[in-house]
């Protein structure tokens, strides 16, 4: 394509560059364009540069730098139209330009990017000179630099050696003082450890003394203590009998009236209700009626407990407890870790003692729950619902042996329910003469309400 710049006196379109176009250049033509494109009208730009034409001339440089350089290269009007913008605003430079003599002291780099943009005749040449003198300058700047550096790298060695001489003279120097001082202390080192072992020979004297004398003390104190102890023992064990011979006469005869008295409403209990049951009529107690002995057609726990369906009917539970005066006596964590057993202890004993709290109400029995305090990381701050005894178990004591304390602890006759699943304690409480009930009945009494 060919194409006029106007009014040049020579036309170089035809020229073409056959080596990008140098940075120096390249930049001194973004900004001729960004200077030119405030005087052009939208309609006058290129599509690709519209979107730019409110931007300042920096920004337009900075942003649109390469689709300005594009739209130059490739759109010849869009270069007409910068061109005579350029000759606007420098015309010297141009008509310089178009005479084929530009400026001796114009900066190269300037007079390639307007040639870039005029294109007269022999701009390429313009171009590629402007670069290699570029490229001269840059290489021209970088040796004076270079060579710079080196000089200053040269004095910093010089002053570092002349440093490193004079600090060696004064570590010579000191080095030689430290012997000095060193060759000193040596000597009074040997006196000072000639002084400590004379005065070791003479610790160790008075220690084998000492250590003579303390082992005739050690042997008289460990003799007074040993007869101390024997003492202290012998008094132990008397006051040890004589406050357990004061516990048994003091407490003896409270627990055996307890027992006495609980058996005795037992049996009463057990005989108003054999008498509702029967229908009875009201008589004078003979004295041979104190006799405890067992009456014909007298009801027993087990032929209550006969009249379940089955031994995992929940209303098993509330045969035994119409019993008179009778005790229920529940094993609290083999029931709750049968239920419920995902839920931590505290909620589980909670859960438990709730539900036991309001079968006590129902059924007006004695309960008592026990827990095994083995389990237990501090004491437990719990305050037992109304209606309900609870029990821990001490250290060392399981909550199985104390449900044995407590069924032993019942005078015999008065109707003991233990509700547990270990087959062991069942046993045993059997044995005993209370009713071993499953966890599962208890469960099951629970759900029924």
């Amino acid at each position: 394509m060919v194409e006029t710049t106007g009014g040049g006196p020579g036309d170089g379109t035809a020229e073409v560059l056959d080596r990008p176009l140098p940075d120096g250049v390249r930049r001194r033509v973004v900004q001729i364009v960004s200077d030119g494109f405030g005087g052009l009208t939208v309609a006058e730009l290129p599509a690709q540069l519209r979107q730019y034409a409110r931007f300042a001339p920096n920004r337009r440089a900075k942003f649109a730098g390469n689709a300005m350089a594009a739209a130059l290269e490739t759109d010849p009007i869009f270069r007409q139209r910068i061109a005579e913008k350029l000759r606007e605003a420098q015309p010297e430079l141009a008509g310089a330009l178009d005479s084929g003599s530009p400026p001796p002291a114009a900066d190269p780099l300037d007079v390639a990017a307007a040639a870039y943009v005029l294109r007269p005749m022999g701009w390429v040449k313009l171009v590629t000179a402007a670069g290699e003198e570029a490229q001269r300058a840059d290489a021209e700047r970088a040796d004076d630099e270079t060579r710079a550096e080196l000089e200053r790298l040269r004095e910093e060695l010089a002053e570092a050696r002349g440093r490193t001489k004079a600090e060696t003279e004064r570590l010579r120097a000191e080095l030689e003082s430290t012997k000095k001082e060193a060759e000193s202390l040596h000597r009074k080192l040997r006196g000072a450890f000639s002084d400590v072992k004379r005065g070791e020979a003479a610790l160790r004297k008075v220690q084998s003394e000492i250590e003579a004398v303390r082992a005739e003390g050690q042997a008289q104190v460990s003799a007074a203590e040993s007869e101390t102890r024997r003492l202290k023992a012998r008094l132990g064990e008397t006051e040890a009998a004589l406050e357990a011979s004061r516990k048994a006469a003091r407490e003896g005869r409270s627990v055996e009236d307890m027992r006495v008295r609980l058996l005795l409403d037992t049996v009463l209990d057990a005989a108003q209700g054999l008498r509702r049951e029967l229908a009875l009529p009201p008589v004078s107690v003979r004295p041979a009626e104190t006799v405890d002995a067992v009456e014909p057609g007298r009801m027993t726990p087990k032929d209550i407990a006969a009249r379940a369906l089955s031994e995992n009917d929940p209303a098993i539970i509330d045969q035994l407890l119409a019993l008179p005066q009778a005790h229920l006596v529940v094993d609290g964590y083999n029931v709750t870790k049968t239920g419920y057993p995902q839920m931590p202890l505290e909620k589980q004993r909670l859960r438990l003692l709730g539900q036991l709290s309001q079968l006590a109400a129902q059924t007006g029995a004695e309960v008592t729950c026990v827990f095994d305090g083995a389990e237990l990381a501090a004491p437990v701050l719990l305050a037992p619902p109304r209606g309900v005894r609870v029990l821990f178990s001490k250290a060392g004591v399981t909550a199985d042996e104390l449900i044995r304390q407590l069924v032993r602890a019942e005078p015999p006759g008065r109707p003991v329910i233990v509700v547990s699943t270990d087959r062991e304690v069942a046993d045993g409480i059997a044995k005993a003469g209370a009713r071993p009930v499953a966890s599962i009945v208890l469960l099951k009494r629970f759900s029924r309400g």
